[in-house]
């Protein structure tokens, strides 16, 4: 079974029509969804999202997120990750190792998830989730 993580720039290309990367983001989330891959998230990446929608495009948009995720959880097409104190133990060493490289601490929980839960393909823009050896698709450039 084939798992992608969206990460938040996934996730914003899509929702966002204005994004630079709308048009790449979604056709590449249109074909994981025919092509039925198993699409996962976590908690984070979805705080993350939220709150970028509410002051970029507005809390309506942000709220219909929320049910869109909601409705896709509960009928399974979306499998979210929860960051527990494990995790964020786990992340806030990568945090502090990785000063050079400079990714957010969500990047970090989304590392040790990716890692634990053996995923190897990331929906999103950020290369930094090349840290945990997944390959991060779209290529963009």
């Amino acid at each position: 079974m084939r798992v992608t993580f969206v990460d938040a720039g996934g996730w914003l290309s899509v929702i966002i029509r204005t994004d630079r990367y709308h048009v790449v983001g979604s056709q590449h989330y249109r074909q994981l969804l025919e092509q039925r891959v198993t699409v996962a998230t976590s908690d984070f990446v979805l705080d993350e999202v939220i709150t970028r929608l509410r002051y970029d495009v507005g809390h309506s948009v942000a709220s219909q997120f929320i049910h869109l995720v909601r409705q896709a959880e509960e009928e399974r097409v979306l499998h979210i990750l929860h960051v527990d104190q494990e995790v964020w133990y786990e992340a806030e060493e990568l945090f502090l190792k990785y000063s050079d490289v400079k990714p957010s601490f969500t990047d970090c929980t989304s590392l040790v998830l990716l890692r634990r839960h053996a995923i190897e393909e990331v929906f999103g823009f950020d290369q930094h989730l090349c840290l945990a050896g997944c390959t991060v698709r779209p290529v963009t450039e």
